[in-house]
């Protein structure tokens, strides 16, 4: 069963625009961003750094909880889960 990554409005540049990624995978959150950076490596460049972590100023949601309470990029995924990507925002 697929896992739907949302993508917020600031990163869809990436993407061609779209609000929703179906990704054909599930297991842990390594798993999923692999395969969504084998069809759009533009956006998993913004979400991962070159040895695969996660971005500092990158939150990411698994059904609603954060990646890193429950492991982070080993975090697991069910099928049907939704991931959502949300970059941080800093100002002052």
């Amino acid at each position: 069963m697929a896992v739907t990554v949302l993508v917020p409005s600031t990163l869809r540049g990436e993407v061609g625009g779209v609000k929703s990624l179906s990704v054909d995978t599930a297991g842990t959150l390594r798993t999923v961003l692999d395969e969504m950076g084998r069809h759009w490596p533009r956006l998993e460049r913004r979400v991962r750094d070159e040895q695969g972590a996660l971005r500092r100023y990158m939150n990411v949601y698994i059904d609603g909880v954060d990646c890193r309470s429950i492991g982070g990029s080993d975090a697991p995924v069910p099928g049907g889960a939704e991931v959502h990507l949300l970059p941080s925002v800093a100002g002052g």
